[in-house]
């Protein structure tokens, strides 16, 4: 009944029996309902990031929100995502229409194929660069001698007065290449900033040339140079919204003791939006591991004894 607002069935007996039965704890609701507490907490993860449940006090137990209320508010907030997306359709058939009057015109996209193909035309376009060369770079740290064929080639074009700007990902910062790399280019003029996700690799230069992945799961396969003012100029304002979030490379990720850390922000949301372990930690850019001591870490720091509760607890406090 209520799948159309983001609940599974198991979601929505959970629910419902916290509201028709609201003494039960996470046992008397298994006990009840005949699933595993697993799958209980499973549920109150997800009711929770719904705000369909809340704690009664630090350390209370959880309670449901009445539907009067939570589910209005839920089916409220659903409508608008979906207002949204109906805008984001419409904006992709505009850009769509677009791209395909201009590809009558002229050739918008080209097809770049394998890695080095697409190498030898960023080192072309950071040769004949202008004005400024933009670029955001997701998942693991790059190879050293991408790094070393890059620096002379940025070296030349900021001699050049030509602006460039880098966003990485926060867990670039734990691989010495890539941080000798930025304070080296930065020493000459470069700027970088990090931010804990990427929606993809890519290139932008003189704000006219943008450079994508014909596969983002695969970059090797190849890129598409994209011309079509349409499109760059949609690349563009991505780029800008991310580089207003990004924490400059000289400056620390670190977090206050009372605040939650980008990259734990972006955790916790990711685990709403039903993220496991491993595709949260690709979407970082870091080991599972490391997601799961950052987990703990977290409860740890909420002294929460789930992810829920610690989800919880960090809205309760205003963290996220």
């Amino acid at each position: 009944m209520l799948e159309a607002l983001g609940l599974s069935a198991t979601d929505e007996s959970v629910y419902l029996t916290m509201i028709a039965q609201p003494t039960l704890d996470v046992a008397g609701l298994a006990d009840h309902l005949h699933i595993d507490q697993s799958q209980v907490h499973r549920a109150l993860d997800t009711l929770a990031g719904l705000a369909l449940i809340r704690l009664d006090g630090p350390g209370g137990t959880a309670r449901a929100v009445r539907p009067k209320t939570g589910l209005a508010a839920l089916l409220t907030r659903v409508e608008a995502d979906i207002a949204v997306r109906q805008r984001q359709i419409e904006a992709a058939r505009t850009a769509i229409a677009d791209l395909a009057t201009t590809h009558e015109q002229q050739e918008v996209a080209i097809r770049l194929e394998g890695i080095e193909t697409v190498r030898e035309r960023l080192d072309e376009l950071a040769r004949t660069a202008t004005v400024e060369c933009l670029s955001f770079t997701p998942g693991v740290a790059q190879p050293t001698d991408t790094l070393q064929s890059e620096a002379p080639l940025n070296a030349a074009a900021l001699e050049r007065t030509v602006r460039i700007r880098n966003v990485y990902q926060d867990s670039f910062r734990n691989d010495p290449a890539t941080l000798a790399h930025a304070r080296r280019m930065a020493a000459l003029g470069s700027e970088s900033r990090t931010v804990p996700t990427l929606p993809m690799r890519m290139v932008i230069v003189d704000r006219s040339i943008a450079l994508t992945p014909i596969d983002p799961q695969q970059p090797r396969l190849g890129a598409l140079e994209l011309r079509s003012p349409g499109l760059v100029a949609a690349l563009l304002a991505l780029f800008e919204q991310v580089w207003e979030q990004g924490i400059p490379f000289g400056d620390s990720p670190g977090k206050p003791s009372t605040a939650l850390g980008p990259q734990e922000k972006a955790l916790l949301r990711l685990y709403a939006a039903g993220h496991t372990d491993e595709s949260a930690a690709r979407q970082l850019g870091v080991s599972a591991r490391s997601v799961q001591r950052l987990m703990n870490s977290l409860t740890d720091r909420l002294q929460a004894s789930s992810r829920f509760q610690a989800g919880v607890e960090a809205a309760r406090r205003g963290w996220i």
